[in-house]
């Protein structure tokens, strides 16, 4: 008979938990959290993405409703209907142009890349409404708008020249990466050999001039030298706007734990980001000897054949949300819960992690935060509320060297 009360213990182990009474599903938790804080996402691809497949003129007038992937398909992860699904109430568009253009063509192109975003602002203002502050970004949320910051990606879109700078933040841009995928005439890359041992001279005086004005630093693409070379100087907080932890994925174009361990004294954020390669190892690792293949087996038709074959014989791995999640988990934990916000380069890169195919999904992260243990209240710092304490920091340090 003592059998039977075993047999009953490990039939009650083996059963799921029953849901603790008054404990709110984490979907309720995140969307609450939504409903009180709308995304604002720090890294969004879609004007270059829109310009390469249809051009300026055509960009400028596109169908924004249109369903990427549907019958007239557009570039895939971003809609005006999946921006609004996915709660997002603000966004940094990137305004990001090659670094094979330099100089005047640079130039050029950028502010191009402005008047089409205006563009698009100006043909849905029941939409979108031009930002350029933590107030302007707030109001527009809650007129139920889209609040949209301009960004451009790498110091090369104002020829690192502080005067085209002072242009561009006459234009409205009030967010600059330093560099991108290799140096720029001040600042070294992440993904590229050294140039400048971090910041080359005349760096001190761009980073002191985007403090003065309020343009935000944002050092997703530089080298862990400039990062901490820009942190020992900078007058106002800086972001990250679309990087993760290089401590949870190696590679190049992550935050190391060095620096986020730095974020809490200068107040900054790091803004998540989901390229796939950033957040899984498995795929960084493919990615490494994907590109070691493609060199050895060089360019043209049957170069292709064999990359072909070699792609078939070792398949892409798959990224998910929940690492996304492990990513997220990991800079709060080091930075804390001010220093965490979202980042996720839609349209920026061909493919995204299960689970974050499109704008549509970030109240599926949040889901699965509340799911690990995240309040509400950590949860709207992520969404936005984090971004926007550093637009005002950055505004103050503006006001402030201004009256200097």
């Amino acid at each position: 008979m003592r059998l039977l009360p075993l047999l009953l213990g490990l039939a009650l182990l083996a059963s799921p938990a029953p849901a603790q009474p008054g404990r709110a599903a984490p979907e309720a938790v995140a969307a609450r959290a939504l409903g009180a804080q709308p995304v604002i996402d720090g890294h969004n691809d879609w004007p270059w993405a829109m310009r390469t497949h249809f051009g300026l003129a055509k960009a400028k007038t596109a169908d924004l409703s249109a369903d990427p992937g549907g019958r007239s398909p557009q570039p895939g992860h971003t809609s005006i209907p999946l921006l609004r699904a996915g709660r997002v109430g603000g966004q940094f568009w990137s305004l990001y142009v090659p670094m094979g253009l330099s100089g005047e063509e640079a130039v050029k192109t950028s502010f191009e890349q402005i008047e089409l975003v205006k563009a698009w602002i100006a043909r849905h203002p029941e939409t979108f409404a031009l930002v350029t502050t933590a107030a302007g970004m707030e109001k527009a949320a809650r007129q139920g708008k889209i609040g949209s910051l301009l960004a451009f990606e790498g110091a090369h879109q104002v020829n690192d020249d502080i005067a085209v700078l002072r242009r561009a933040h006459a234009a409205g841009v009030r967010s600059m990466t330093l560099t991108h995928s290799r140096p720029s005439a001040l600042f070294d890359s992440a993904t590229a050999d050294p140039k400048h041992g971090g910041m080359a001279a005349g760096a001190r005086a761009m980073i002191a001039e985007m403090n003065r004005l309020g343009v935000l630093v944002d050092l997703s693409h530089v080298s862990p030298a400039v990062m901490h070379q820009v942190l020992d100087l900078t007058a106002a907080p800086v972001i990250f706007s679309h990087s993760s932890a290089r401590a949870v994925t190696n590679h190049p174009r992550n935050v190391p734990d060095d620096v986020l361990k730095r974020l809490p004294a200068n107040g900054g954020v790091v803004m998540v980001t989901f390229v796939p390669a950033f957040v899984s190892q498995a795929r960084a690792d493919w990615e490494a000897r994907r590109l070691a293949q493609r060199l050895i087996a060089g360019q043209g038709a049957e170069a292709d054949a064999r990359m072909a074959a070699w792609e078939a014989a070792n398949p892409r791995p798959v990224a998910t949300l929940a690492m996304v999640a492990d990513h997220v988990d990991h800079v709060a934990r080091l930075a804390g819960f001010d220093h965490v916000g979202l980042g996720g380069d839609y349209d920026g890169v061909p493919d995204l992690p299960q689970g974050l195919e499109t704008v549509a999904t970030y109240p599926a992260l949040l889901a699965e935060l509340a799911r690990r243990g995240w309040s509400e209240a950590n949860l709207r710092k992520l969404a936005g509320g984090n971004v926007l304490r550093v637009l005002r920091a950055n505004e103050a340090v503006a006001a402030r060297l201004s009256r200097r």
